[in-house]
């Protein structure tokens, strides 16, 4: 091979990987944002004004004991899991409509980030 075509390899596959690795999850990053964009109304070990988290991933929505969800929310049939988290996360109200979560986090790479750390809180 010569080096113009090893150059252009090279070229062409850096912002390839360079753009896998800034998809990749920062689960510390999560614990961050979600101190600063869900802990007024969340926790991770009580209810608040939300539901608590520890345990979301593989839960039914509307199924924690004590936490008084809206009707809809609590008859949808979802399981919490990264897409269904990601599309909540995006626009609740798309996702179970008249819902009483008024939040939503626009940024994909935030999102991403805040499911990561969700996921560390499930046994």
């Amino acid at each position: 091979m010569n080096v113009a075509r090893i150059t252009l390899r090279i070229i062409v596959c850096l912002p390839m990987l360079a753009m896998g690795m800034a998809n990749a999850a920062d689960a510390s990053h999560g614990q961050a944002l979600y101190a600063l964009m869900c802990s007024s109304c969340h926790s991770v070990e009580y209810n608040g004004v939300g539901p608590r988290h520890r345990g979301v991933f593989g839960r039914k929505s509307g199924s924690v004991p004590g936490y008084e969800y809206s009707p809809v929310l609590k008859n949808a049939l979802l399981v919490w899991n990264e897409t269904n988290l990601d599309h909540w996360l995006a626009n609740p109200e798309s996702v179970a409509p008249g819902q009483k979560m008024g939040f939503m986090v626009p940024s994909t790479a935030d999102r991403m980030d805040l499911i990561a750390y969700l996921k560390t809180l499930t046994p």
